[in-house]
């Protein structure tokens, strides 16, 4: 065989391979491509039917019914007061009853009044007093019209082993109206007198855990 003819044959050999290099990885990259459609048409199809079967399990009858019911919880008045608290600046005397007041301008805000559901208050006091105290919460309108009311005795404790009270007084949805109408809040502490020494700490906290449905 001439050097020409040899020349010539690697080069068509070498183009037949390069031809068959070129189908065989133009077959590969179809057989990807294709896989990679099928793919996308399987996942495509696995979404569309998912997401029917969640309409179907949705009656649109009653999307009415679906309703948020988040709660928020809030402090309302905190105090701490001593023997010092108890005595009149301009007589010097004792009085035997005292109180506090906070206005709660957030219960006149439009979500409360349109979207309040129930609440939950909760009191707590911690008395190193060695004396009772009588205590009387009010909820109160603008016009100072009671809204309700929540009465409750602390008894003594001591320095070193304080007497602590806690109730909770949960307003349901039947009686939400007298929490939309009020505004103030009023804690009223009265002491019941004793041979003991006036001496030692009062302390109050109040939260609310408000309900709401919208």
């Amino acid at each position: 065989m001439s050097s020409n003819s040899k020349v010539k044959r690697d080069i068509r050999v070498s183009i037949a391979i390069k031809n068959s290099y070129i189908r065989f990885i133009t077959q590969i990259l179809n057989r990807m491509y294709l896989q990679k459609l099928l793919y996308k048409v399987l996942l495509f199809s696995l979404i569309i039917i998912g997401a029917i079967s969640c309409v179907k399990d949705v009656d649109l009858d009653q999307t009415d019914e679906i309703s948020l019911q988040p709660k928020m919880q809030v402090d309302l008045l905190i105090f701490d007061v001593d023997e010092v608290d108890f005595i009149d600046p301009e007589t010097t005397a004792l009085r035997t009853v005292i109180k506090d007041t906070v206005r709660l301008e957030f219960l006149d805000d439009s979500y409360i009044q349109d979207d309040l559901d129930k609440v939950e208050f909760s009191f707590k006091y911690s008395n190193t007093f060695p004396q009772d105290f009588n205590t009387t919460i009010y909820l109160l309108s603008e016009n100072d019209r009671t809204q309700r009311k929540i009465d409750l005795t602390v008894k003594g404790g001591s320095s070193t082993s304080p007497e602590i009270t806690e109730i909770i007084d949960f307003v349901d949805t039947a009686e939400i109206d007298m929490i939309k109408r009020s505004i103030k809040m009023v804690v009223e502490v009265a002491v019941v007198p004793n041979t003991e020494p006036f001496v030692g700490e009062l302390k109050f906290q109040s939260k609310g855990l408000f309900y709401f449905v919208f």
